[in-house]
């Protein structure tokens, strides 16, 4: 939990009974227990009231599945890049030559692009 593995909470263990004294360390001890005893309650209520809620159907939900640490960026974005029947891509060209290309033919042959004084 949190990656704290005992030597960790030695550590820590020794560092308060430095900074709080023998005197006081048993009542903040007590109530450190006290709190983790409280949120385990409001947890369980929590838990509770969503069984009450939901009904029959919070037995059918698999909570690992909805589990956020469970989920991989990089394979969300892969998997919804890839498609599993990709669709032939048609291209559309427009019947007749382009601008582009009118504009290379009309200077190949000496004349002068198309100008248009309404659409400035």
């Amino acid at each position: 939990m949190f990656g704290l593995t005992f030597d960790k909470l030695l550590v820590i263990g020794v560092i308060a009974v430095f900074v709080l004294g023998p005197e006081r360390l048993p009542h903040y001890a007590s109530q450190l227990a006290r709190l983790v005893r409280n949120l385990r309650q409001m947890a369980d209520g929590a838990k509770d009231r969503l069984r009450d809620e939901m009904g029959p159907e919070f037995d059918d939900v698999d909570w690992k599945k909805l589990d956020p640490r469970q989920y991989d960026p990089r394979r969300i974005i892969r998997e919804a890049l890839i498609d599993d029947d990709p669709k032939p891509v048609s291209v559309v060209r427009p019947a007749g030559e382009s601008a582009y290309v009118k504009r290379q033919r009309l200077a190949a042959e000496g004349e002068a692009a198309p100008f248009d004084n309404e659409a400035t």
